[in-house]
């Protein structure tokens, strides 16, 4: 998908608006249409209308590129926090038990690590489809060693490591949100149609003048294209609170928060 390439995004649409408001100006000039004739001022009220228009529209998608990348943030988080539950409470198995369980953890952790910075999607899904491995190993050790626990224990540890999976699955659905491929074909047909006005209702050729919206419009696209693509921009969700709890259970008297 392109909008996984922003600096595609920008050449793209830069391109593509320049030569709209191009064409705009040379079927003015093709048209003959005199400074002082009354179709520039009805053309610079749409223009004005439409440009308004544009220019909401792409706060809007800002906004919501904005919502996504937080939520990215706080599923990261809610990561960290439900595998360092679990950690913790993988001590009220048998120590025997307990080591696996650990061992997995800290395993599936650095496969959810690897997945904010690996490059491509082909290589992601062979990562993501790692740690789902890693999950049902988990699910695997975990259940034969319950029979060794107290019952009132037996649901924490259940819970733990069902908040574990959950977690993940609410990561995967947060990458996968998306601005809709309508909403951006909207606001492109409108960026053209405003530069084609912007050029059609001109009283003279000034290129200085006529690059303004093309340029703010295509910057705009890159940084919402930006925020929207979680592994195809500079600005990405870093595994700042996985990689820490990395850290802390690689300590052997390290302790993990949330038991």
């Amino acid at each position: 998908m392109t909008m996984n390439n922003p600096p595609f995004v920008f050449v793209t649409s830069l391109a593509l608006l320049a030569l709209s408001t191009w064409v705009g100006d040379a079927l003015r000039k093709r048209a003959g249409i005199a400074k002082d004739d009354p179709r520039h001022e009805t053309a610079g009220l749409l223009a004005s209308a439409i440009l308004t228009l544009l220019f909401l529209l792409i706060g809007f998608s800002f906004s919501m590129a904005i919502n996504r990348y937080d939520l990215r943030k706080t599923c990261e988080q809610a990561d960290a926090v439900a595998i360092g539950t679990m950690y913790s409470r993988a001590d009220l198995l048998a120590p025997a038990d307990a080591a696996k369980v650990q061992a997995l953890l800290r395993k599936y952790v650095d496969r959810l690590i690897l997945l904010y910075s690996v490059p491509g999607a082909d290589r992601a899904v062979e990562v993501r489809a790692e740690a789902v491995r890693l999950q049902a190993e988990l699910w695997a050790t975990l259940l034969p060693a319950l029979a060794a626990v107290p019952a009132p224990l037996m649901g924490a540890l259940v819970q733990g490591l069902n908040d574990v999976v959950s977690a993940q699955r609410s990561s995967q659905a947060a990458w996968r949100n998306r601005i809709p491929v309508g909403a951006w074909a909207m606001i492109i047909a409108i960026s053209i149609g405003s530069c084609f006005l912007l050029g059609f209702r001109a009283r003279r050729t000034d290129w200085v003048a006529f690059m303004v919206v093309p340029v703010a419009a295509a910057i705009s696209f890159f940084l919402i294209a930006e925020l929207d693509s979680p592994r195809g921009g500079m600005i990405r969700v870093a595994p700042l609170n996985l990689s820490g709890l990395a850290q802390s259970l690689e300590a052997p008297s390290s302790e993990t928060p949330g038991r």
